[in-house]
């Protein structure tokens, strides 16, 4: 995959090949290639040619593994990066977002999206292709905008850290993300997360939770989802928190109860138009701190802007105006 790197027209190699500090003016494009089903990867040169017409010369750094993201990103916090672009999906922008934060980040982020689901970019209003994406990363306009921070459970049953810029949640969005992230993703988006929410609801129970907002009294539920939202849509264009605003300093708070496939297929037009908070099944919150924890010994999974890093417990943060977003 290096090699693949050092082949792109403008694409440099990294300063472990070459052995000299990376530049600290040059923008860092973080790419994950095997998104878009690997068509990130094949069209490599022609996306960075798009990339360089409205942004100018570049460097740039592969991801290969999970993980990756977030270490390249700490990597350009300590080379004094101004600029990181992520290039791939939610997962990738998540990743970069998380390690850019967790080294002290006070650069700009932009973001190229190549990915399944397509939320954070709905969210941000950022265009679905390579050169209209690419033109926001040089417009004159920036946003200071919040993200979220968790503290969890892994999957190890040790504790963990992550920062979110989408929407964190817990319950049956878990298994539908990790259901799509098992598929082929080749029928797109919107289809990959409905085949996978149809699948994720046959034969599923709600499951016993307790939450509270902002340190005031626990609420012991029984869910089909709770979800903590930062931005507008996830599950591949669902529309769970309308009200959701970036640039408020505040996280929205959607319960799902006594969902099933009936209702994901009766009320599907309401879920993806933010119409179901209208619905019984459907409870709107507002908060800036949110402790949820599993009862009775429920295995709770979590997911975190379409990965499961862990389960329950968990608690959800928001930090107001924590990126500078290169988008108009």
């Amino acid at each position: 995959m290096a090699a693949l790197a050092r082949r792109v027209t403008g694409l440099r190699p990294s300063a472990a090949d070459v052995g000299y500090p990376p530049s600290h003016v040059k923008p860092l494009l973080i790419v994950n290639p095997a998104s878009a089903n690997g068509a990130t990867g094949r069209n490599l040169e022609s996306i960075a040619r798009t990339v360089r017409a409205s942004l100018g010369d570049f460097e740039t750094r592969l991801t290969r593994a999970i993980g990756d993201g977030a270490e390249l990103g700490r990597q350009a916090v300590e080379a004094g990066r101004a600029l990181v672009v992520a290039v791939g999906g939610d997962g990738t922008a998540s990743e970069v977002v998380d390690g850019l934060l967790t080294a002290g980040y006070r650069g700009e982020f932009g973001f190229i999206p190549r990915g399944t689901g397509g939320d954070f970019r709905r969210s941000l209003g950022i265009p679905d292709d390579v050169p209209g994406a690419a033109r926001q990363l040089v417009a004159p306009d920036r946003r200071q905008v919040d993200l979220g921070r968790i503290e969890f459970t892994g999957l190890d049953g040790r504790p963990g850290i992550r920062h979110f810029c989408n929407v964190a949640s817990c319950g049956i969005s878990a298994i539908v993300a990790r259901n799509v992230n098992l598929s082929s993703k080749l029928l797109g988006g919107k289809i990959s997360f409905k085949l996978a929410s149809a699948r994720a609801l046959l034969g599923w129970d709600d499951q016993r939770i307790r939450w509270r907002l902002d340190g005031g009294a626990w609420t012991e539920d029984t869910v089909t989802a709770l979800s903590v939202c930062n931005a507008r849509y996830f599950g591949g264009g669902i529309m769970v928190s309308p009200k959701a605003d970036m640039q408020d300093g505040l996280l929205d708070v959607t319960v799902w109860k006594g969902y099933g496939v009936v209702d994901f297929v009766v009320q599907q037009t309401k879920l993806y138009d933010g119409r179901h908070v209208q619905l019984s099944k459907t409870r709107v919150y507002r908060g800036r701190d949110i402790e949820v924890e599993p009862v009775g010994g429920a295995r709770v999974m979590l997911e975190v802007d379409g990965e499961q890093p862990g389960m329950l417990p968990a608690r959800f943060t928001v930090l107001p105006k924590a990126l500078t977003l290169r988008a108009a």
